[in-house]
């Protein structure tokens, strides 16, 4: 298990560059250096990393409402991935949610991306609709779901 911590200021070019290379392979880069900073920076938003050494190798995003989560971003270096780092950011994010009564996350996942969205259904999300052009206008959505209150439960 990789240690989690929130993000730094100082944290922020590499989540960058991670997203850039990572999530957003292909599209023009939306989440820069200044975007991530304005998250780490907001009151409602958690940004945690995970790393190996001194190398940022995970990272994720998340926004908290009244009654629901939004995962902005969550990302894994290549050569961390399948062993259960990706799991263990999400259930970070999630335990605070959990807490302040929120009931739901969302997230929206490229349609392309197939692996990803296996990842998030093993986490008991659900695909609840197509957003066609969602990235940019060049690549549609799929927005998923997770009901944290009967996940609770189980």
């Amino acid at each position: 298990m990789t240690p989690l911590v929130l993000a730094r200021r100082s944290d922020v070019v590499a989540i960058a560059r991670m997203s850039r290379d990572l999530i957003e392979d292909g599209l023009d880069w939306s989440w820069t250096s200044e975007r991530v900073e304005a998250s780490v920076r907001r009151r409602d938003a958690l940004v945690v990393v995970a790393r190996a050494e001194a190398r940022l190798v995970g990272f994720a995003i998340m926004r908290y409402h009244d009654d629901d989560a939004h995962l902005d971003l969550l990302g894994v270096a290549p050569d961390f991935r399948r062993r259960g780092l990706g799991r263990q950011l999400m259930e970070w994010l999630e335990k605070p949610a959990l807490v302040a009564g929120i009931t739901a996350v969302f997230l929206e996942v490229r349609e392309s991306s197939s692996g990803a969205q296996a990842f998030y259904e093993r986490l008991g999300y659900r695909k609840l609709g197509r957003l066609p052009g969602y990235y940019q206008g060049r690549e549609s959505a799929l927005r998923m779901g997770r009901d944290l209150a009967s996940a609770a439960k189980t």
